[in-house]
């Protein structure tokens, strides 16, 4: 969550120097590269951990499980509701505006799919998760980017443009389903008869299997990326290009690098708890509130600097570090706004807060 509030203070403030998908090298200054790089993570972990937290709310209670599909169903519709609305008007911070179908629109389709196919047996889940997740280049050079429902699944396109507004698709769903299906059959490695070392040696395991995948299919091409990688006289240029990866659709390698980080993460913060760490927790306590007030804050504060510097354009920044500087000044804001939401939703208990 922080590395995605790093990347959403580089779209609201350092828009001068667009990024085209993958990142065109040379041109990209290494500090801007790596800043982009690190949000890559960001939404491979967060539908990935949107299937896996199905399965524990599902499993939580003794005994038999809790009917998950009801539950699924109304968080996807209210995700996809504030991606329509809200959250597109953060973007603009006008109207009539461009309807931005990003990150909140895969999940809320992921979830709707999973509410529907939760029920097949776990094999099944496996094998079609990592079917859309290796498989859906070879699905996009068979369908029509023209037609809308490929679009929707494996394109991004500009779906409506009228003359006030318009519909610009950023994230094909049909990968990300994909992802929130693997997740969602990781589940059991955190259930009850699972015990830490084991849990951790699985993780781990596959993590560095991602990594390894990653390794050997990007050093030969074979598979997984569009943008071939090449090796450059300068060896920080290689490495870049070896880490330029698609995001939109997620390329296999893009999914394997952020997917292969996940898992780690996850094997390495409970094998070696970090001091202090926990504090992070609490913006994860709280997920769709800290997007939702990200946004606002940001926009807030790009019309704050466009007043204060008597500008009537976007307001940008001239050096990288201030938008890490920027990021680290909103977290404690951010931080605190999160942990006085989860002290609200504790004296509270409403059934509706449950799903912010």
């Amino acid at each position: 969550m922080v590395l995605m509030l790093l990347d959403h203070v580089r779209e609201t403030f350092f828009l001068h120097q667009q990024l085209s998908d993958p990142m065109t090298l040379p041109g990209t200054s290494p500090m801007l590269f790596f800043s982009r790089v690190a949000a890559h993570f960001c939404a491979p972990a967060f539908i990935f951990l949107a299937g896996l937290s199905a399965w524990l709310w599902k499993h939580q209670a003794e005994g038999s499980p809790r009917p998950l599909g009801g539950f699924l169903v109304k968080r996807g519709l209210l995700v996809l509701g504030l991606e329509l609305t809200m959250v597109s008007f953060a973007w603009t911070g006008r109207m009539p505006w461009m309807i931005y179908l990003q990150v909140m629109w895969a999940i809320g389709i992921a979830m709707l799919v999973l509410a529907a196919v939760h029920v097949w047996p776990r094999w099944l889940l496996l094998t079609l998760g990592l079917a859309l997740a290796g498989g859906h280049h070879l699905l996009a050079q068979a369908g029509d980017p023209g037609d809308l429902l490929w679009s929707i699944l494996l394109h991004r396109n500009t779906l409506y443009q009228g003359g006030s507004w318009g519909i610009r698709l950023s994230y094909p769903v049909l990968p990300w389903i994909g992802v929130i299906l693997l997740g969602y059959c990781a589940g059991p490695l955190f259930g009850g008869g699972m015990t830490p070392p084991r849990r951790i040696r699985s993780l781990a395991c596959m993590g560095f299997g991602c990594w390894s995948m990653l390794l050997l299919i990007r050093s030969s091409n074979l598979y997984g990326e569009s943008a071939p990688w090449n090796l450059h006289q300068q060896p920080l240029l290689s490495l870049m290009g070896f880490l330029n990866f698609t995001k939109y659709p997620p390329s296999m390698n893009f999914l394997l690098l952020g997917l292969g980080g996940t898992l780690l993460a996850l094997a390495l913060l409970e094998r070696f708890p970090i001091p202090g760490i926990r504090w992070l927790g609490t913006l994860g306590s709280a997920p769709l509130f800290f997007y939702l007030m990200h946004l606002y804050l940001l926009l807030g504060l790009q019309h704050l600097a466009q007043f204060l510097a008597g500008k009537a354009e976007r307001f940008h920044f001239e050096a990288i570090w201030q938008l890490w500087l920027t990021t680290l000044l909103l977290l404690p804001p951010l931080w605190a706004a999160c942990r006085g939401f989860k002290a609200f939703k504790r004296r509270h208990p409403s059934p509706w807060l449950r799903y912010l």
